[in-house]
């Protein structure tokens, strides 16, 4: 069975991920900040068969990063990695006059620089692979200027251009950033706190991942609301 990492898996897209690749047979390392939470995951997935190991931890800790690539590893290696744990910054989100410099480096730690060191952790299994695959979760605010967004954005604008990078220097492997679009999710919740409008479940956009997964379409940036309405 090919085996992923997802980070960020206890709620949201991620959640929402994990269950559609157990359900095809997928066997997963699960990981997010909150155990309870994250168990609860593990047992809606259970019920397809899949092997499923969850550890609990913060991505930015560099031992966490290496015991999700260990857990993979006694899984039989590593297929996916799917880097979708994500920080704010600052909650609600302000402008930027107000933007907490401490904030601003925690959403780098989080979405840049420990989704770098996990693809370094995992590369050497990656690359052994016959399928190979890194998806980064971006956002429309890495390419568009809304208010109070830009720290957020910043960080995600990096992460574009790491995966970019990665997909040329790693040919061998599929690299991809993905915008999953507009969603309901807590982090959004958070971000835009009042904010009643009604906006698609994160498992509206999981056809889009599954869509990358078996076309296999070169490394790069990709929308998935596009995806999905390309089917």
């Amino acid at each position: 069975m090919p085996v992923g990492i997802i980070t960020g898996a206890s709620k949201g897209l991620g959640r929402a991920l994990a269950e559609a690749l157990a359900a095809r047979g997928w066997d997963l390392v699960l990981d997010a900040r909150g155990a309870e939470a994250l168990g609860a995951v593990a047992e809606a997935v259970a019920g397809h068969g899949t092997r499923v190991e969850t550890l609990a931890g913060d991505v930015v800790d560099a031992g966490h990063r290496a015991e999700l690539v260990g857990a993979a590893v006694e899984l039989g290696g590593v297929d996916l990695l799917v880097s979708n744990a994500s920080a704010l910054g600052a909650e609600p989100l302000p402008r930027l006059e107000r933007l907490p410099l401490e904030g601003l480096r925690r959403a780098l730690e989080v979405n840049v620089v420990a989704a770098l060191g996990l693809v370094q952790e995992a590369l050497p299994l990656l690359r052994e692979s016959a399928a190979g695959t890194v998806i980064a979760v971006s956002s429309d605010a890495a390419a568009e200027a809304y208010e109070t967004w830009g720290g957020y954005g910043a960080s995600k604008a990096a992460l574009d251009q790491l995966v970019a990078v990665l997909g040329v220097e790693e040919p061998g492997l599929r690299v991809w950033a993905v915008d999953p679009g507009d969603m309901a999710t807590d982090l959004y919740a958070a971000a835009v706190p009042g904010d009643d409008d009604p906006r698609p479940a994160p498992a509206s956009v999981v056809p889009a991942f599954l869509r990358l997964l078996d076309e296999r379409p070169a490394s790069g940036r990709y929308a998935a609301p596009a995806l999905v309405e390309g089917r």
